[in-house]
């Protein structure tokens, strides 16, 4: 009985043993994957390599059309089509993003006069 009196009485008086998340965000280990970070799509030869080695599929490269596109919710953050780019376009970062309730996927597509577009742009330069 006086055990667990001793056990309240330390907790009461002292720091608690978990972090308040929002506010006081961890370091990331070193060499932690965190998430695919994205390409360096200047640099990128459109090889298609990083998507076959990608083992879950995430990956899609389109030659023709000079584009590169990944959906963030099938990949499993393995790093191998980081490790498998000749040219190291493809990086990794450290911090994780926040859970998300929309499918998304990320598109760092076609090049135009050497320049990434996004893809409203993209829709508007096939008009004119």
């Amino acid at each position: 009985m006086f055990d667990m009196f001793g056990n309240i009485i330390r907790n009461l008086f002292s720091e608690p043993a978990t972090r308040r998340y929002p506010y006081d965000r961890r370091e990331c280990f070193k060499n932690a994957r965190g998430q695919m970070g994205g390409i360096d799509i200047e640099k990128c030869i459109f090889c298609g390599i990083c998507a076959k080695k990608c083992p879950s599929d995430a990956i899609k490269v389109n030659r023709e059309e000079k584009s590169w596109e990944i959906d963030k919710f099938k990949c499993i953050i393995c790093g191998v089509c980081v490790e498998a780019c000749p040219k190291k376009c493809l990086y990794m970062e450290e911090q994780h993003q926040t859970a998300s309730y929309i499918k998304e996927k990320v598109k760092c597509t076609q090049l135009q006069n050497g320049k990434p577009v996004a893809p409203e742009e993209k829709e508007n330069a096939k008009v004119s």
